[in-house]
């Protein structure tokens, strides 16, 4: 048996599945039906302890071809119920193996709904995953005085700069907890990737002459990350520049705007969002707790170019001046819909013409 203990008293408990050690982590989660691999491994999760709301995981096992990092640095996964024979093709082995393997604590057996309830209504709250509730009162109280998620890029980002081979454009990407996923759709299109530690500064950038600059997902709060903003600042002057999710709110933070922590975040793969200029919808795999505040845009120079269609939030930023622009949402998905897959190709095109019009 194990428990999940939360800041504020509750506590839910369940059979482990996972390793058996003690974890502390932010609990959030996710609306994803599938993906549950790609989710884990993906180190926006980073000291964070993730609920899934679909009631069955584990049920196609794991393959190494899906994930999203080598060392995923959640901290924990909550579920109503784990596959007791996974079976699928592509199979290598199941979930639980996957977790006990890699120090992955996990717990089934848990009224997820009820859970979930909490947090959408109570917002975040910090948790711990204990062999024991005997201490449930003295753990909730320091629960609450600790910030789980602070200054954990350095955490998941690179340490030194790595190239991903390709044969046309030239892309530095900065790691601010990169998912392969964005790697992937960089190789797809013949990308010469050279990927980045979070803390790269815009000469080291500026030195190995790319034709464009990604900045990747990432955890945590992007209000942190102000060598990235001043980065960006000088970068975004030179070189085209796309933002995925972390990057797009620092893209924002570098142009004058503000974020804030959401109550819950955006976390799933269902979340609609709405392209202003064509008022066309699109379903996109979202994994956030902070946005960027529109009151705060200098609309001198960004434009909102996409707005999440439950709550409103700014998910897409475009500079007036120079050419560069960010999306909150993943435009990679896996797993989820490739909706707006084609923004990497739109990518792509803002390099060419931009190179174009330099040689002109």
């Amino acid at each position: 048996m194990q428990y999940l203990i939360l800041e504020d008293g509750s506590i839910y408990a369940g059979e482990s599945f996972g390793a058996k050690i003690e974890s502390e982590g932010e609990v959030v989660f996710t609306t994803g039906m599938t993906g549950y691999q790609e989710a884990i491994t993906d180190q926006s999760y980073a000291n964070q302890i993730l609920v899934f709301t679909n009631p069955l995981i584990g049920n196609y096992g794991v393959c190494l071809a899906d994930n999203e990092s080598l060392n995923p640095q959640i901290k924990g996964v909550i579920c109503h119920q784990v596959a007791r024979y996974p079976d699928n093709w592509r199979m290598q082995e199941s979930l639980p193996e996957f977790l006990q393997k890699r120090n992955i604590p996990a717990i089934q057996g848990i009224d997820t709904r009820s859970l979930v309830k909490k947090l959408r209504l109570h917002g975040t709250l910090n948790g711990k995953i204990a062999s024991s509730k005997e201490q449930a009162e003295k753990i909730a109280a320091e629960l609450r005085e600790k910030n789980l998620t602070q200054h954990i890029i350095k955490q998941v980002s690179t340490k030194s700069p790595y190239p991903v081979p390709g044969s046309q454009r030239n892309i530095v990407v900065i790691d601010f907890g990169l998912k392969n996923s964005i790697l992937k759709e960089l190789t797809k299109r013949n990308c010469n990737c050279i990927v980045l530690p979070f803390s790269a500064s815009s000469q080291e950038v500026l030195n190995l002459h790319p034709d464009g600059v990604l900045l990747s997902n990432g955890p945590g709060d992007p209000e942190e990350m102000q060598e990235a903003v001043k980065m960006v600042q000088e970068v975004e002057k030179h070189i085209p520049l796309f933002g995925i999710c972390m990057g797009h709110q620092v893209f924002a933070l570098a142009n004058g705007a503000k974020t804030y922590k959401m109550k819950f975040g955006h976390r799933g793969f269902n979340h609609p969002v709405k392209e202003i200029a064509t008022g066309k919808i699109g379903f996109t795999s979202q994994n956030h707790g902070y946005a960027v505040a529109e009151d705060s845009i200098d609309f001198q120079n960004l434009m909102v170019t996409y707005k999440e269609i439950n709550d409103n939030t700014v998910e897409g930023l475009r500079h007036k001046k120079y050419p560069a622009f960010s999306v909150q949402f993943h435009p990679d998905a896996t797993p989820g819909p490739y909706d707006e897959v084609s923004l990497f190709d739109e990518f792509m095109m803002m390099i060419d013409n931009f190179k174009g019009a330099k040689n002109a």
